[in-house]
């Protein structure tokens, strides 16, 4: 029914493509939803763009604007080729190229990370930011850069991979380093993902507790969790610290699941200005206004108004 909604100016189309659900959104100049669909992902390269199709037919049958495809990947932005995605009948493909052929409608790309961040910077918990670095904490660590509303992508395409850096000033409360699904050992990724929390959970009680539940036990008091949210907090404050150091953002905003930890930007500002050159940093630490939606809001505003 929503998709029959009248328009208000240009419509842009954002594809959150993942590994297991395609999720679509139409929006309108202002950045109001017109429109959603969602469907499972397909196995298979021409029944993603199958797929696609599908997706965008429901929530803009008779559009012609451009569509944006947020993918967890890196994205070539010269060939528009996909790589090292968990989506591997993409990897290597000409796939901007090839949905815009199959879409009839031209199309641009880019990983999940920078659209997180491109929606939080246009419109979310960073709107008028200049600077703005969005992270993202759940099954591993991704981030994206955003510049004045523009995604900065980098010569590799890997700005913002901020996740595959070594975690800096490792101490024995971070608990033994472990490898990365990247083959190297010791990247923050792995101690500030999900299964990085319970891991340093893990190490100092004996317990393997999942996020959520973990959460809920600091909500209540229970000093173990509590010790383990706070150690955890402070591994994010010294990853940040070089983000800071470095790229001096206006904005960081945190997303992913583990950003509904209690008190975690509040635990990360007191912390952070002992590793920073600025003892009180001015970044602003948010979470994500659009959660999960960031990733196809982001891809929307690929296309610039």
């Amino acid at each position: 029914m929503r998709s029959a909604l009248r328009r208000v100016g240009p419509t842009r189309v954002g594809i959150d493509l993942g590994g297991t659900k395609i999720a679509a959104i139409a929006l309108d100049a202002s950045g109001a939803e017109r429109a959603r669909h969602r469907l499972p992902t397909p196995r298979g390269y021409d029944e993603t763009l199958a797929a696609l199709a599908a997706a965008v037919a429901a929530v803009d049958p008779d559009g012609e604007g451009g569509v944006g495809v947020s993918l967890p990947g890196i994205v070539d932005p010269a060939g528009g080729r996909v790589r090292a995605v968990n989506l591997p009948w993409l990897d290597g493909r000409p796939f901007a190229g090839d949905a815009a052929r199959v879409l009839g409608r031209p199309v641009r790309i880019a990983n999940d990370g920078n659209c997180f961040a491109l929606s939080e910077a246009v419109d979310g918990a960073a709107a008028g930011a200049g600077v703005v670095f969005g992270i993202i904490l759940g099954t591993g660590a991704g981030g994206g850069i955003v510049v004045d509303g523009r995604i900065l992508p980098g010569a590799n395409a890997m700005a913002g991979e901020w996740g595959h850096s070594p975690l800096p000033w490792r101490s024995e409360a971070d608990g033994p380093p472990v490898f990365c699904g990247c083959g190297r050992i010791g990247c923050a990724e792995t101690l500030l993902c999900g299964a990085g929390l319970e891991r340093l959970h893990a190490w100092r009680t004996g317990e393997r507790v999942a996020p959520p539940i973990l959460a809920a036990r600091a909500l209540a008091g229970d000093p173990a969790a509590l010790a383990t949210l706070a150690r955890h907090a402070d591994a994010l404050a010294r990853a940040l610290a070089p983000v800071l150091n470095l790229l001096d953002p206006d904005a960081v905003v945190v997303g992913g699941g583990l950003s509904a930890l209690p008190g975690l930007c509040e635990a990360v500002r007191e912390r952070w200005g002992r590793w920073t050159l600025a003892s009180e940093p001015r970044t602003r630490l948010a979470v994500a206004r659009h959660g999960g939606e960031s990733g196809m809001r982001g891809a929307a505003w690929l296309w610039p108004v």
